[in-house]
């Protein structure tokens, strides 16, 4: 086994993680009465509550670092720097490509299946304000301050310090006696790092998935169940047949060895929901075991898990139709049409962390003239929606990395082929 080998019987272990901290997580929930406040509190706030932030913040605090070195050194690798241009065109292109298909298939089964709304009363709801401006989001690209852009994770900032910083390093490597190769040997370290960590997977999904259970029961559908079932068959519908004609029609792969090699960084994004979590994972899946080269995987990912939202867009699509319905008003085909065009925009500045989502349906919303009020219905529900949706986004940007990489020529197929994956 390779030093940089996955961690053994991983998906096996995260899975037996999920189950054991759903399990104990619903008998501490429903026999409350039957346990002693004391014992129930210290389970919740020092077992489940922070042995889950220990772990996200693990993958969160190695995201900037490897995201940073990974694009430097994979770009100061470059022979060619108009290829950047090449891949950072198809990259961007595909991505919202992707989430228009996304939003568009949402609001079809929406339709085909007659989405209803709720027939309870609405409690009030306050939007919280976020960064879902055009403006704001280009203006993020350019941050006045490199160091702060690091500081604050602002990772469009990220992204182009280090495209930045990768092509200067490219023209001078030189001049600096290679340095290029230190930045390759610490984009190593790192990934070390993230394997370290994901030994620790196991106890750290125990934790997530008890903190959510422990907290909000196993009851996550009553009076929504028909908008609950239809987001998530059509999530999975985008999932497992889009992206699979996506890698089949692009870039003539084989989508079941995609998925299977897939399955231990869903299994990450569901239990962390965030994107930007599991970045980590993610490379090192989409270079090691789909056999993406790292000058295209190292920018390909990051960048999708800022602007690649289609699991965000599926939710913005349904849950506007949802509430609609709900208010009583018939959207004109002008109004989808704009529910379209707002939702690819928006993902662009969609945070990649946890119902981030929620804070661009706001702007939807009250685009096509909606209550803001009814999104309290969706969060309702959106916190386990929000983990099947992070796992469609993470599977959406390896598979554009596959796609991108094929289309230049810089996809090991005899790496991505290996079903030991």
């Amino acid at each position: 086994m390779s030093i940089l080998s996955a961690p053994k019987n991983l998906t096996r272990n995260v899975l037996i993680g999920m189950g054991l901290g759903v399990l104990i997580a619903a008998i501490f929930h429903y026999q409350q009465a039957a346990i002693p406040t004391m014992l129930f509190d210290f389970v919740e706030k020092y077992v489940f509550n922070l042995g889950g932030q220990i772990f996200k913040n693990l993958l969160m605090l190695v995201v900037v670092p490897l995201v940073f070195f990974s694009l430097v050194s994979g770009i100061s690798s470059l022979s060619n720097m108009v290829k950047l241009g090449s891949i950072a065109t198809k990259t961007v292109g595909l991505y919202l490509f992707t989430t228009g298909l996304a939003v568009s298939t949402a609001l079809i089964f929406g339709w085909v299946f007659n989405l209803s709304g709720y027939e309870g009363e609405v409690a009030s709801f306050a939007p919280v304000a976020g960064e879902a401006s055009l403006y704001d989001t280009v203006l993020r690209i350019f941050p006045n301050n490199m160091f702060g852009a690091f500081v604050e994770n602002n990772m469009l900032g990220i992204v182009f310090i280090s495209i930045l910083f990768g092509i200067a390093l490219n023209l001078t490597d030189e001049l600096t006696d290679g340095l290029s190769k230190s930045f390759e040997r610490f984009n190593t370290v790192f990934l070390k790092i993230v394997l370290l960590i994901m030994s620790f997977a196991p106890v750290g999904v125990f934790c997530l998935m008890g903190s959510y259970v422990m907290a909000k029961g196993l009851n996550i559908f009553g009076d929504l169940a028909q908008y609950v079932i239809l987001l998530i068959f059509v999530l999975l519908f985008h999932l497992t047949v889009t992206y699979s004609l996506l890698l089949k029609l692009f870039a003539n792969l084989n989508p079941l060895i995609f998925f299977r090699k897939m399955r231990n960084v869903a299994l990450f994004a569901f239990s962390t929901s965030s994107s930007a979590a599991t970045i980590p994972v993610t490379l090192k899946t989409v270079t090691d075991d789909l056999g993406v080269k790292k000058d295209v995987s190292s920018f390909v990912v990051p960048v999708g898990a800022t602007i690649n939202m289609d699991g965000t867009a599926i939710m913005q699509g349904l849950a506007t139709m949802f509430i609609a319905s709900t208010v009583g008003v018939d959207l004109t085909f002008a109004q989808y049409a704009q529910i379209v065009f707002l939702a690819i925009i928006t993902s662009i500045g969609t945070a990649a962390v946890p119902s981030a989502g929620t804070v661009t349906l706001a702007l939807i919303l009250g685009s096509v003239g909606l209550p803001l009020d009814a999104i309290g219905l969706i969060l309702a529900v959106d916190r386990i929606l929000d983990m099947v949706r992070t796992s469609v986004n993470v599977c959406g940007d390896a598979a554009v990395s596959c796609i991108v990489a094929k289309s230049e020529n810089e996809l090991d197929e005899q790496t991505f082929n290996n079903r030991l994956g």
